[in-house]
């Protein structure tokens, strides 16, 4: 199977938009907090199933490749399709939920905002797969760990904003 440019263009495309909306999050809040989210994180007090700081970049570089390789998966079954531009709302609105999350937690210091926002993202996550199964199951399967990551850091992010209120 031969692989055009355009093909491989598109996939690097569609695999580098969502690492670049994750690190200039992460490089928004740094600069609104005036400390790296890692200083940031070590100085809250965690509940015990909190894991260490090293894990969150290793986890979230992990998951926005698969985002990324599961659009361009739906992508590949043509955007003029009107179940591809429903499916790419719920993409593009998620990805802006999750921008939102690190700069509402970290930067602005709004913990009990940001989980509002991991709520809506949770939500808006869970339609994003519901429509992408309808165009292909691989797709939508590959953002089955992030929606795990998300429920994982709902629980983080409460007990964080319970506990250091």
């Amino acid at each position: 199977m031969i692989i055009s440019v355009k093909e491989v263009k598109n996939f690097l495309i569609s695999v580098f938009i969502p690492l670049a909306i994750g690190y200039t999050s992460s490089f928004l809040s740094r600069l609104l907090a005036g400390e790296s989210t890692t200083t940031y994180y070590s100085q809250l007090i965690k509940p015990g199933f909190a894991p260490p700081s090293f894990v969150f970049p290793l986890v979230w570089t992990i998951l926005f490749i698969l985002m990324g390789i599961s659009v361009y998966i739906i992508m590949k079954n043509g955007y003029e399709k009107p179940k591809v531009r429903d499916a790419m709302f719920y993409y593009w609105l998620q990805l802006g939920l999750v921008f939102l999350w690190s700069i509402l937690f970290f930067g602005l210091d709004l913990r009990f905002t940001a989980l509002i926002d991991l709520i809506i993202l949770i939500i808006v996550v869970v339609m994003m797969i519901l429509k992408f199964i309808k165009i292909d199951k691989k797709a939508a399967y590959l953002n089955i760990p992030y929606l795990i990551w998300l429920l994982y850091a709902l629980f983080l992010n409460y007990f964080i904003w319970v506990i250091n209120k």
